[in-house]
């Protein structure tokens, strides 16, 4: 145990915003600090709806925003990379929250968060390169449409007291209660979904010389879609009288100071019950984080990011947070992007953005409680649909019956159970297809051979000898024609073997013995002889029984 902790397994805790401060200047620092600003007024109204549609006050989604943010840029592993309150965790912590409280969904996040340091710390930031990607694209897809029908309330404004957390019940509550549709709420919420997807597009160059109305319009189309609907729609609401829910209405405003410490009352039994929300939150903050990460490192030329100090840091995040009323948080794609084409270069640049958070907080908070909700889930719906890979449904033809399986139906799972259940059938039936695709791989050919001793038959193993595998040399003296006095087993294509390989052969050996057949292994590579010289075959086979070639015979 020691010697696996050993120094050189563990990752050492070394921020990237201490190389990133080496020769830093005033130039680096302007870029930083209008990417900073550019990402925080982004931020703010995603970090509201994001803790609205998980089922928690607006300020958690803020407070995660500026606390989390700052600490992932302070001490990750990537450049640009900015941390809150993620799309991808409304569903899992609206069914915590559900299912088990607010106080557990606290306790859940912070014991995640130290599974995560503990990840980093050990040095398994890569193996979450290993989850295959059909299973990302399932799952990402599967939360989406999760995400979209979990606004269509506010969207319309339905007087549903609360809704239920799982997809089916979602459906039915929201049939039910059609009859009280809300026209205003609907055409503020299909508003603000037009606006920002047109928004970022309704822009083009002139051509000729720039009057004040084109430097006007340039500068209006840098500002994000997003706070010019918010902004927009909460004018318009408050300006008619629109008889709309809006934050203050639902959740009595936003207080205009950060939370203080609070530790949530934490008992082993309640830990017990909170393992697998614990293992999901670790685990979704895991592959968004590192998949965030890279992505940005192919926008810009800046050094690839650390996954294992990027988890670490996500650690750090997820465990603080939850102490000052905070959710879970991970890498964001859409604020990580805003950051790069913003000119962020070093960590700074999302530090910058989690204290301007901070100031709007401090300055303006009074202001949020008029924002109507439904304002705020047109703006999850274009997220949801951002958040999908959809052209990957239409993509699916291109690829083998494995692939569709695994997409679809993580897809599925998600949609209809939850992110955990989708990933471990995901896991299972991916490894399930790769042990068949292997399996069939590996051959076992009969060549004949001239000029060799009669009684000579050779076969060529090719590919790789494993538990998958095995039926095929189980079935090898089958083929073995009468008369022959040795079979020789040509491994010099047979890249691997496992234990049960080797069990095989050792059943072949004894099968061929007791017909009187010798036999021979020839150009063995170093893997399998490596194997079969530890456990004792190369012995029981003879010295003279494994040779470096046909040609020996």
């Amino acid at each position: 145990m020691l010697s696996f902790l050993s120094r050189d397994r563990l990752q050492p805790f070394r921020p990237r915003l201490l190389s990133a401060l080496q020769g830093y200047d005033r130039g680096r620092f302007l870029a930083d600090l209008g990417a900073g600003l550019t990402v925080g007024i982004v931020a703010l109204p995603l970090a509201m709806a994001f803790a609205i549609a998980s089922g928690v006050k607006p300020e958690a989604g803020l407070f995660t925003a500026i606390i989390a943010g700052f600490l992932i840029s302070a001490l990750g592993g990537s450049n640009v990379q900015i941390g809150g309150p993620a799309g991808a965790f409304i569903v899992i912590v609206y069914g915590i929250v559900e299912r088990y409280g607010l106080a557990n969904l606290l306790i859940a996040t912070s014991l995640a968060g130290l599974l995560l340091f503990l990840m980093g710390w050990l040095k398994l930031g890569a193996l979450v390169r290993y989850i295959p990607v059909s299973i990302v694209i399932g799952f990402t897809n599967g939360i989406a449409v999760l995400i979209g029908l979990s606004q269509l309330k506010d969207l319309l404004g339905l007087q549903v007291a609360k809704m239920p957390g799982d997809f089916f019940s979602q459906i039915a509550t929201l049939a039910r209660h059609l009859d009280s549709v809300n026209p205003w709420a609907v055409a503020i919420g299909l508003a603000c979904l037009v606006l920002v997807v047109v928004w970022p597009k309704s822009y083009t160059m002139p051509v000729g010389p720039l009057t004040w109305r084109d430097k006007f319009r340039r500068h209006a189309a840098q500002v994000p879609g997003t706070v010019i609907a918010l902004a927009g729609a909460t004018a318009v609401a408050q300006l008619l009288s629109l008889p709309v829910e809006t934050i203050g209405s639902k959740f009595g405003g936003i207080p205009q100071s950060l939370p203080a410490f609070e530790l949530p009352e934490f008992t082993w039994a309640t830990a017990k019950q909170l393992v697998i929300p614990t293992i999901t939150i670790a685990l979704l903050g895991a592959i968004e984080s590192l998949l965030c990460a890279r992505v940005a490192d192919n926008m810009a030329e800046i050094p690839r990011h650390d996954p294992n100090q990027e988890l670490m840091a996500q650690g750090v995040a997820n465990f603080v947070t939850p102490f000052f009323g905070g959710i879970p948080a991970t890498g964001t794609i859409a604020r990580t992007v805003t950051n790069v084409r913003a000119g962020g270069r070093t960590p700074v640049a999302g530090m910058l953005h989690a204290l301007t958070l901070l100031v709007i907080v401090l300055v303006a908070a009074p202001l949020a409680q008029h924002v109507p909700l439904a304002a705020l889930a047109g703006i999850l719906l274009f997220v949801a649909w951002n958040m999908g890979e959809w052209r990957e449904f239409a993509r699916l033809r291109q690829f083998l019956l494995p692939y569709r399986t695994v997409l679809v139906g993580t897809f599925v799972l998600t949609v209809v159970f939850d992110l955990t259940v989708a990933v471990e059938m995901g896991l299972l039936a991916a490894c399930g297809f790769f042990i068949y695709r292997m399996g069939t791989l590996f051959s076992v050919t009969h060549v004949p051979r001239e000029g060799l001793p009669p009684g000579n038959e050779v076969f060529e193993l090719f590919g790789s000898l494993f538990f998958g595998a095995v039926g095929k040399i189980e079935a090898l003296p089958e083929q073995v024609p009468e008369g022959t006095r040795t079979v020789v087993l040509e491994m010099h294509r047979l890249v691997s073997m496992d234990t049960s390989g080797l069990d095989a052969l050792e059943q072949l050996h004894t099968a061929l013995k007791r017909r009187g057949i010798a036999l021979v292994l020839a150009s063995v590579n170093p893997q399998p002889l490596g194997l079969i010289q530890r456990s004792g075959f190369a012995a029981e086979l003879g010295a003279e029984a494994i040779i470096p070639g046909v040609e020996a015979l």
